[in-house]
């Protein structure tokens, strides 16, 4: 069984005890679902960072088990991120739903939920705690699941990253209602990364949609390829959570786009 499907067994599980526990009605009830949300797709259209907050991931084990979530945000903030990304599965990454709410008490920059969705159950959450965009992942999700479960998004003002990992998801998986489509170099069950990828699937994206490069960027030079190349949204996890001072690696990036 891989990672994946042995995460997915996992959502199911907590997703299931999640509805027993708080309905949707509930989750309606809470503050943040009617606050205006801020779009991800605009602040990345000139280029830019999506500074993502990960303790672990199965592939690299643990990355910063005692990062504080509001002291990463502060720094991402004052370094310039255009976007924050926080992890919320807590088996596999270390993270929390908690997570969420405390950046969104400590930003108003737009957030994206970074977990694994498949249950329209798990959008109204997102909303709830205070998401501006959540992330679907095509190798997981039905073409029919995705393109629900962006409606659903859109229907409660948030927007979507739609995660590929080959060029036949692509293909198969993706539709003109995505706000941001993001590439992931790295091979899901080798863990190898080929920047090349984003290269080969950048033409075959639409153009009303926002290309996002994701993992294995640890290089200024590798970032600015990407964005010479027509990519305009780098999300970063690894490469800033091992970072002493986060904040500058993020003003020097940011270099790169002026």
């Amino acid at each position: 069984m891989s990672i994946l499907d042995q995460i997915m067994q996992q959502k199911v599980v907590e997703v299931t005890a999640k509805k027993k526990a708080v309905s949707v009605k509930a989750l309606e009830s809470f503050a943040y679902f009617y606050r205006q949300t801020h779009s991800a797709k605009a602040a990345l259209l000139g280029g830019g960072v999506i500074a993502e907050h990960k303790r672990r991931s199965p592939s690299k084990a643990a990355i910063n088990t005692q990062s504080k979530v509001q002291e990463m945000v502060s720094a991402y903030d004052s370094g310039g991120a255009a976007v924050l990304s926080i992890l919320t599965d807590t088996v596999f990454f270390g993270g929390s739903l908690d997570d969420l709410i405390t950046a969104r008490n400590h930003t108003e920059k737009p957030l994206l939920r970074k977990d694994f969705i498949y249950d329209p159950y798990q959008v109204y959450e997102a909303k709830a705690y205070g998401a501006d965009v959540i992330l679907l992942i095509a190798s997981v999700l039905t073409k029919n699941q995705i393109d629900e479960l962006s409606a659903l998004a859109h229907e409660l003002n948030m927007e979507v990253l739609l995660e590929v990992h080959d060029k036949e998801e692509l293909l198969e998986k993706q539709s003109p209602e995505i706000d941001l489509l993001g590439v992931n170099h790295r091979n899901l069950k080798t863990f190898e990364v080929n920047l090349s990828l984003g290269e080969e699937l950048l033409p075959l994206m639409h153009k009303t949609q926002v290309a996002v490069a994701e993992s294995g960027l640890s290089e200024l030079a590798q970032i600015e390829r990407l964005y010479k190349l027509g990519f305009k949204g780098f999300l970063i996890g690894e490469f800033l959570m091992k970072e002493d001072h986060p904040a500058q690696t993020l003003r020097a990036i940011n270099q790169l786009f002026q």
